[in-house]
């Protein structure tokens, strides 16, 4: 049996923090990782440069059901410490409107020092390790695997969730996680394409616009995003759509009806004002005998493909002469513009999603200390916990700030928490306000997340 003051699942992002942090401390510590590297998902991360973290920092961009659960964390270990802790371990920063990338503009960077700082500290790392089993005992848990048996004082379990399922985070963990007594918030695929139902798709795909997004969930609005729209012969993608893809997965797992309105012309701004416009540019094409038809009246003001299908929308024939294009046609073909609408009914799933939204209650989870309310000695970290950002470097924002909070707080309740080793983290930690939770629960049932 492998004794160890601190065992990490999972070796991704969180958890190699969570380690590196615990060994900091002086306590042993191992990384049990069922994948045959450690921090596969980080190269994949911000298209393969590793957007790190974010200038722009706030509760405002993450979501769950209590997102200010982020705040005692990140009080603890936020952006300075994040930018701080990388150049340390040799990561010089590029800042690009506020994201954060390695100077190297390579993820690979990113990992590299990671596993230098973890071998560095002391970390011991075993790879193609399949948990199999987690019995807790009088002091401590036994963790065995497919191919070891390991003994830990504290346990922190960061394995992530089901995004990427290729890169390690493929859900096996959650059943271990049940069955310590833990509910889990409905899992669903977030920061990933939707699937529309129109058929007009193929006829579009591969055009790429800066719109205006709304997501509407029975009916009602429930999020705006602008930026740039790629669409699909699937439905849409892009970062808009990737930002309100959660609040569309959740509510799709409800059984909701959503839908998404693109608005092609923001700059314009409303129907109205877009009706004038096009108004002016029918008349345009059919004064001094220039006949032009209804497709050559809009040539110049939107990609030709889409042209097509916003006239067939707004039943308008794609050759009608410009100039009989009647009132209500016009009406019509603004609102289209201002707001085509997409029936959504599915995602590209767990496969092609950045992250999951879902995952441990944070209401079972001490915000301080990231240490489970139902198990003593169990610590949560990164996207295992019911916590996902927006595009932008925020989750790995939070991998980082929930692992080095783990970390230490596992390791200060270990054999050797509290010696610090050279080279750890010093300083005053402030923890703001506590998030208020409710009591937990212990029930091992799967809870439906219906806050949103």
């Amino acid at each position: 049996m492998i004794s160890t003051d601190v065992a990490v699942i999972g070796g991704g992002a969180a958890g190699l923090m969570a380690a590196i942090t615990a060994a900091r401390q002086g306590a042993k510590t191992a990384v049990i990782e069922h994948m045959d590297r450690v921090g596969k998902k980080i190269l994949a991360t911000g298209n393969g440069k590793c957007n790190y973290t974010n200038a722009k920092q706030g509760v405002s961009y993450y979501q769950g059901e209590d997102p200010a659960f982020v705040l005692p964390v990140f009080g603890q270990f936020g952006l300075a410490e994040t930018l701080r802790f990388f150049e340390e371990i040799g990561v010089y920063p590029k800042c690009r409107n506020g994201y954060y990338y390695p100077a190297s503009e390579q993820a690979a960077s990113v990992l590299d020092v990671l596993r230098m700082e973890a071998d560095a500290s002391g970390v011991e790392i075993f790879t193609l390790q399949e948990t199999k089993n987690i019995a807790q005992q009088k002091i401590g848990f036994c963790i065995e695997t497919n191919r070891e048996r390991f003994f830990a004082r504290s346990l922190v379990l960061a394995p992530g969730l089901m995004a990427s399922p290729k890169t390690g985070s493929d859900g096996s963990m959650m059943p271990y996680i049940e069955e310590l007594g833990h509910s889990v918030i409905d899992i669903v695929p977030a920061l990933v394409q939707l699937q529309g139902k129109q058929s007009f798709f193929k006829a579009i795909a591969g055009i790429r616009a800066e719109i205006v997004v709304s997501l509407y969930v029975d009916g009602r609005l429930t999020a705006t995003e602008q930026g740039e729209l790629q669409l699909t012969d699937y439905g849409i993608s892009g970062i808009p759509v990737f930002q309100v893809s959660r609040f569309a997965t959740k509510a799709l797992k409800r059984g909701q009806k959503v839908h998404a309105l693109l608005h092609f012309l923001p700059q314009i701004g409303t129907a109205g004002e877009m009706e004038a416009l096009l108004s002016q540019r029918f008349l345009d094409a059919s004064a001094h005998g220039r006949a032009k038809d209804a497709e050559q009246a809009m040539v110049g003001l939107l990609p030709k493909k889409l042209i097509g299908v916003l006239l067939r929308e707004a039943d308008i024939v794609l050759h009608a002469a410009a100039g009989e294009v009647t009132k209500r046609q016009m009406h019509r073909l603004a609102k289209t513009i201002c707001g085509l609408r997409v029936d959504v009914i599915g995602s590209k799933g767990f496969d092609a999603a950045q992250v999951c939204a879902g995952g441990v209650s944070t209401a079972e989870i001490d915000a301080v200390t990231l240490e489970s309310k139902i198990v003593p000695g169990v610590y949560f970290a990164g996207e295992v916990v019911d916590i996902d950002g927006c595009c932008g470097g925020y989750n790995l924002q939070w991998a980082w700030s929930s692992g080095y909070v783990a970390g230490l707080h596992a390791a200060q309740s270990g054999k050797h928490g509290k010696r610090m080793r050279k080279g750890a983290l010093r300083g005053q930690v402030h923890v703001p306000q506590n998030s208020q939770g409710v009591s937990p629960k212990s029930s091992r049932k799967r809870r439906t997340d219906d806050s949103d």
